[in-house]
């Protein structure tokens, strides 16, 4: 018995409806999203990657970080005052002139954290980049919007002693014969009196790495 037209379009379209549903299913099961991928590992931040290159990496950080608060605790002229000096450490006056970027924080936060958890009251940090935040709430309280805290008032935000100022630099040389890459990388740290100007102390990191491999930093 033939179909009424009507009928056999309908049985046409659920045929190229299942065809359509094999073939998509098919090709999810065969190629699924990131097939080479490799599963996340976790790496001590101070030791070598599996991803490197000629550039600063994290573990130059963690280095360089540790070497530079050892530094500054075993220097009386900053960590044995009395009363204990008062440090602003943020990247406001350390400059990136290097070739790679990066996040100057990951550089300051760290130093400024390992400090303070070390210094132990020898050293009193000032948050200079939250100096908004406290003059807020300084309003407040001489509004009687809310009361004194817990601390009492000052008569202003803390002045500071010393501040962290540093530079960051770097030199490429690169063979045109075997592609390999060399870099120069040199990290300064210098605590600048905020009175009269004077470098308080000075540090310096460095290294120089060379490779081929193509590592992109960001």
């Amino acid at each position: 018995m033939r179909l009424p037209p009507l009928h056999r379009d309908r049985r046409c379209n659920l045929v190229y409806a299942s065809m359509l549903v094999a073939v998509l299913t098919s090709g999810c099961t065969s190629n699924p999203p990131n097939a080479n991928g490799h599963a996340a590992i976790d790496i001590d931040p101070g030791l070598k990657g599996p991803v490197s290159g000629v550039g600063i990496e994290g573990r130059d950080i963690v280095s360089m970080t540790d070497q530079m608060m050892r530094d500054l605790l075993s220097t009386p002229e900053i960590s044995d005052r009395s009363p204990p000096p008062r440090i602003i450490v943020d990247a406001e006056y350390f400059v990136n002139d290097g070739v790679q970027a990066i996040n100057k924080n990951t550089i300051t936060d760290r130093l400024r954290v390992n400090l303070n958890r070390a210094a132990r009251s020898r050293m009193v940090f000032v948050g200079r980049g939250y100096s908004h935040m406290v003059e807020h709430e300084r309003e407040l309280k001489r509004a009687g919007t809310t009361d004194v805290g817990t601390t009492g008032m000052t008569k202003a935000q803390l002045g500071a002693d010393y501040r962290l100022g540093g530079r960051i630099t770097s030199l490429d040389s690169r063979s045109g014969k075997t592609g390999m890459t060399q870099r120069y990388s040199q990290i300064t740290f210098e605590m600048i009196d905020l009175e009269s100007g004077a470098i308080a102390w000075s540090g310096m990191y460095e290294f120089a790495r060379a490779g081929a491999d193509d590592v992109v930093y960001r």
